[in-house]
């Protein structure tokens, strides 16, 4: 029989995760999104001007 310590901690961590992965999405699609802008240029450092 699982204890009711186990059963709140299993829905914290699940909660915890479930936070952890939806702010990786969040990172990634807002990566995207800048990557693949269509004015997303290199700026070109003083060493390349010379």
């Amino acid at each position: 029989m699982e204890h009711d310590l186990h059963k709140r901690r299993f829905r914290r961590n699940l909660g915890l995760g479930l936070v952890l992965a939806s702010f990786v999405v969040l990172l990634f699609g807002l990566t995207m999104v800048k990557v693949t802008t269509d004015d997303f240029t290199m700026q070109p450092t003083s060493e390349a001007r010379d």
